[in-house]
């Protein structure tokens, strides 16, 4: 299912060890901590290998996510808000990543712009438990979906560049 180079990608995220929740208080402060090490470390990864491809922030809390994320297709940035919340019982399930300005251009994706991560990303979350964190879910989630719906959907004239 994952090939070579998604591999090395996801292999040089660190794994979390705290399985803990927003409910867990004190144990969600060390949770947190191990998700922005993990995102720091990925989007440093990214921009040393030229694949700069998304920015995130969170509420105080850290139960609310925020950013953008693009996508490069015939030299031309494509550029989305995206959103997520994280579930009460994280991390055994894994955040819903939302990109709103796409609701409704897709079948793979849900009411509200939520993206369809159920037949291949879920399963993989699911095993891994709770080393998986958000740098994973960008990893393994948002980055394989844009790349194979953003050009469909520009094929199809779903959407159009800003310039356009």
């Amino acid at each position: 299912m994952v090939d070579e180079a998604t591999r090395r990608v996801v292999s040089d995220i660190p794994l979390l060890k705290t399985g803990a929740s927003p409910r867990d208080k004190e144990l969600w402060v060390q949770r947190l901590k191990e998700e922005y090490q993990a995102l720091i470390r990925y989007v440093e990864n990214n921009k040393k290998a030229d694949n700069d491809w998304f920015r995130l922030e969170s509420n105080k809390e850290g139960t609310r996510w925020f950013g953008k994320c693009w996508y490069i297709h015939e030299l031309l940035k494509y550029e989305f808000d995206v959103e997520f919340d994280i579930p009460v019982t994280y991390p055994s399930t894994a955040p819903e990543i939302a990109i709103p300005e796409l609701d409704g251009k897709t079948a793979k994706m849900y009411r509200g712009g939520k993206i369809c991560l159920t037949e291949h990303f879920k399963p993989l979350w699911a095993r891994n438990v709770p080393k998986f964190g958000l740098a994973h879910l960008m990893a393994l989630g948002l980055g394989p979906w844009l790349a194979v719906e953003i050009p469909d959907l520009i094929s199809k004239r779903m959407i159009k560049h800003k310039d356009n």
